[in-house]
């Protein structure tokens, strides 16, 4: 079992407990590869998504993981429950919590409401992505990904690109990537970083990282979470950060292009890198990811409620 009950932030978590999550994973996703997805592991749970963000990748990851260990699933949705008549978070889970449930899986858009929602119950929590701070499941996907590509991770060499400053998923990827032993550098303009970013390794153009890279780990661009105008133009975008065929055609054989979804088409990725076929096709591992996620989460949640 993890040495923790909740899995509230990648940095928590120790070289043990991603280990264990990982080589669970391998069997999780040998299950959903069979024409009958499902075994009894945990028949009688009880998980509820609370998603006070829109999301499709996580919350039916986490969905389709629980169904396929055979746990009951309730998805909360905060525009249809009655929170809009006023009600408050802390009522709403004491509602829930009277209901006995077994585990919360929580999405929202202020930093540190996860931590607060597990402070209060009694209960596991998983975060699933709060504000800025962080999404360690999504990290721990991403592992899974390039451990089954890599079958290593130590000296690895990742770019991390695009906004770093109000993406969670890069704070729990840039944490678990070092802590695994990989070389990580930040591929961003000083308006998408900390103000102190004097500890991190960081280029400011990605053609400067390309051809030596083992993996390019693209961000989404979060319009959502900006109170600023987010760069000077699209074009100069591209001309710095976009993962485009040139590019993608510097890039060194064996090395893969990640993206934790979803993608700005034309933003982060051209439509071209997207569609493409062939060999340049493999180092594209989006879909991997997702596929990788069920079995991550399901392993997740059978070594929490197991």
């Amino acid at each position: 079992m993890l040495s923790k009950k909740s899995i509230l932030d990648a940095d928590s978590l120790s070289l043990e407990d991603i280990k264990l999550i990982l080589s669970n994973a391998d069997s999780f996703l040998e299950i959903s590869r069979r024409d009958v997805k499902k075994v009894p592991t945990l028949r009688g749970k009880t998980v509820i998504n609370m998603f006070f963000e829109p999301s499709t990748r996580t919350r039916t990851s986490f969905e389709i993981a629980a169904k396929r260990l055979s746990a009951d699933i309730i998805n909360f949705s905060p525009l249809t429950s009655s929170l809009k008549k006023g009600e408050s978070i802390i009522d709403t889970l004491k509602t829930i919590l009277s209901m006995k449930v077994d585990l919360i899986v929580i999405r929202h858009s202020d930093s540190g409401t996860v931590k607060m929602v597990d402070r209060f119950v009694d209960i596991p929590v998983i975060n699933a992505g709060d504000g800025k701070y962080q999404h360690p499941t999504q990290a721990l996907l991403d592992l899974y990904t390039i451990k089954k590509r890599f079958g290593k991770f130590e000296g690895l060499k990742v770019d991390i690109v695009g906004d770093f400053l109000d993406s969670r998923v890069a704070r729990s990827d840039m944490n678990l990537f070092e802590k695994m032993g990989m070389d990580v550098t930040i591929v961003s303009p000083t308006m998408f970083l900390p103000e102190d970013f004097s500890g991190m390794k960081v280029k400011h153009c990605i053609d400067d990282v390309i051809e030596d890279a083992d993996i390019v780990y693209m961000l989404r661009m979060q319009f959502e979470r900006q109170d600023r105008k987010f760069y000077p133009s699209v074009m100069e975008y591209n001309r710095f950060l976009t993962m485009n065929m040139d590019r993608l055609g510097k890039m060194k054989p064996g090395s893969i292009v990640m993206h934790p979804g979803p993608v700005n088409r034309g933003i982060e990725i051209t439509d071209e890198v997207m569609d493409t076929s062939g060999e340049l096709a493999e180092k594209i591992v989006i879909e991997e990811q997702v596929t990788f996620g069920v079995a991550v989460r399901m392993a997740i949640l059978y070594l929490i409620l197991g």
